[in-house]
């Protein structure tokens, strides 16, 4: 699959914390963590566990970088 976003990284899924309708996915990158609230439906057609190979897409309106 293509997308535009261009702030696209690979990582592994640290977790996945279900709570009623939303999922929690903690993706280890190298180190640090990135974590992404989706919807439990999402994170279970996608089958997402611990050890899976994904990409992070980051489509936001602002980014900001500090030093």
């Amino acid at each position: 699959m293509q997308l535009s976003a261009r702030n696209q990284v690979k990582g592994k899924v640290k977790s996945v914390q279900t709570d009623g309708l939303m999922a929690e996915v903690t993706v280890d990158i190298g180190g640090n963590e990135l974590v992404s609230t989706i919807t439990r439906g999402s994170a279970e057609k996608m089958g997402l566990k611990a050890g899976d190979a994904v990409t992070v897409i980051i489509k936001a309106s602002e980014v900001l970088v500090a030093k």
